[in-house]
């Protein structure tokens, strides 16, 4: 059983990889070929990216605990996630699959540089790291402003004495 699902794990991420690659190179040269494509591409799946990685770290995919409809609900939770991981990673790999091939000659169809991927490479990155830290800063301020709520509720309840332990307030 062990040997099977080896064998059909590798048949799907050597096609798959492969077929993307091959769709992605015979899909490139058309999208950067149109002028100022190459930019626009790199900015539209960065955007594909991060929308992917917010609906994966999204707590609506989280796992719910007492309130559960089922297998069937964790089920879909998890190829839900599934998706929009793959909707994050899928990007990466299209852009990577324009670059020169590793241990290919420049001159063959299959591993040759793309032209544009360059510059979709360079938008992409800089549009996921920008908004990326964007959204780690809002997240970030949100949660302080949280914790320095509950900070000032403990410190007003601990003023009017209900702040305390019961073994405190006893004595």
């Amino acid at each position: 059983m062990i040997v099977l699902f080896v064998v059909i794990a590798g048949g799907v991420v050597l096609f798959g990889f492969g077929g993307a690659r091959w769709a992605a190179r015979e899909v490139a040269p058309v999208l950067y070929g149109l002028p100022g494509s190459a930019w626009s591409v790199g900015g539209v799946l960065a955007l594909v990216t991060l929308l992917g990685w917010g609906g994966a770290l999204s707590e609506r995919f989280a796992s719910r605990g007492a309130g559960e409809s089922g297998k069937a609900s964790k089920v879909v939770r998890a190829v839900a996630r599934g998706a929009c991981c793959a909707a994050a990673l899928a990007p990466v790999c299209f852009l990577l699959s324009g670059l020169q091939g590793k241990n290919c000659r420049s001159y063959e169809d299959g591993c040759s540089y793309v032209p544009g991927t360059g510059p979709a490479l360079l938008v992409y990155v800089g549009c996921v790291a920008g908004v990326g830290w964007l959204i780690y800063r809002r997240r970030r301020a949100v949660l302080e402003e949280r914790r320095a709520r509950e900070r000032e509720r403990l410190r007003k309840l601990r003023k009017k004495g209900k702040g305390k332990s019961r073994g405190a307030r006893q004595r």
